[in-house]
């Protein structure tokens, strides 16, 4: 069980802009929160220690770089007990950007993205088919990403 979170309206006002643009130097968001940059700080560090935050990510249109493919691919399991082996040998295909666990049709989840159909193929027959545990997959490849927002704290 979590331990209990020692945070108030303050730290979520601090995690919702930073949300919003990490890039913001502790003393605007201090300006445009109403206390000292320092204040901001020792939230941030204090909040950074308590792992509710855990660095800050530059967001990249990886479009523009010539990653054409983002696809998902529905991974059934030999047997359920298997997950954290399977989770571990995926980690090393680097093409993964996402994995989770779940419920319903799948075992797991997994979301890559790649340059081509040709490193996609790639991916899904020379990599996937030699791990170890997984029965089968089904791949689903994405047309176009609609909606990518994280959620709203405040």
């Amino acid at each position: 069980m979590p331990l209990p979170l020692n945070i108030d309206k303050l730290d979520l006002q601090i995690i919702q802009a930073m949300i919003e643009d990490a890039d913001i130097s502790y003393a605007d968001l201090g300006k445009k929160l109403f206390v000292s940059g320092g204040t901001i700080h020792v939230r941030m560090k204090k909040l950074e220690e308590q792992k509710l935050v855990k660095g800050k990510k530059l967001s990249v249109d990886f479009k523009m770089l010539g990653y054409d493919v983002v696809a998902f691919i529905g991974i059934y399991l030999e047997k359920s007990s298997l997950y954290d082996n399977v989770a571990k040998q995926l980690n090393e295909i680097a093409e993964i950007v996402r994995l989770n666990y779940t419920t319903g049709n799948y075992s797991m989840f997994a979301e890559i993205v790649c340059k081509d159909i040709e490193q996609l193929r790639e991916v899904l027959h020379d990599k996937l088919q030699s791990v170890k545990g997984i029965a089968r997959t089904e791949t689903i490849i994405s047309l176009e990403e609609s909606i990518n927002r994280t959620v709203r704290v405040i």
